[in-house]
């Protein structure tokens, strides 16, 4: 997966997130996803393809070990951030999984009465 590539499925799968809103504080050179003002994702409009991603320690641990392309976080706390960098190891679907993750993660440390969707329920099918 290119870098042009990598931004368009991580950009367009935070897009389709409940409360999910673009912002560039640093400037045109970042796009910076937030749900209620915390940010989800970030991205570098650089040409680099870096999508930096929130993720539970844990998991962060695992997948750093799993996939190559995927790093600590860029210019992040490294426990709870990694960022994906263009390769041959992901693929949409994995990205897609991570960046729902990222916003879940950030959604389930919002007030309740703040929250778009239920972070226990959220993209899992009815009982």
């Amino acid at each position: 997966m290119d870098a042009a590539e990598l931004i368009a499925l991580a950009s367009a799968r935070a897009e389709e997130l409940p409360g999910s809103e673009r912002e560039n504080p640093f400037g045109p050179e970042w796009d910076v996803y937030k749900v209620r003002g915390r940010v989800f994702l970030l991205a570098p409009l650089d040409g680099t393809g870096r999508v930096t991603l929130k993720s539970h320690p844990d998991d962060a641990v695992a997948l750093r070990e799993t996939f190559a392309d995927i790093v600590p976080g860029y210019h992040m706390n490294k426990k709870h951030w990694i960022t994906l960098t263009p390769g041959t190891t992901l693929e949409a679907d994995l990205i897609a999984e991570l960046v729902t993750e990222s916003y879940l993660l950030v959604v389930e440390n919002l007030p309740r009465r703040l929250r778009p969707v239920d972070p226990a329920l959220f993209g899992r099918p009815p009982a």
